[in-house]
């Protein structure tokens, strides 16, 4: 069975937890985190590391909204 890959964010859903797929040179990359803005044709995502990827849009293969990550072991 093949994968569907299919954008079901909007910018309506700045603020909430998403995962994305991007086509980059030699393949796909991933990013998962809160989408922060998308603004002139640019999605910012920041990862739980707090690094900001900033995705063209026109690259967006894949989307959706995720539940909120669970806490890490040892955090409350």
């Amino acid at each position: 069975m093949a994968a569907r890959l299919v954008i079901t964010i909007s910018a309506t859903d700045v603020g909430s937890r998403v995962t994305t797929r991007r086509r980059v040179p030699g393949g796909f990359r991933d990013a998962v985190g809160v989408l922060e803005s998308w603004a002139d044709g640019v999605l910012r995502v920041r990862k739980r590391d707090g690094t900001v990827v900033e995705i063209p849009e026109e690259t967006l293969v894949a989307g959706r909204v995720v539940p909120v990550a669970p806490p890490r072991p040892g955090q409350k």
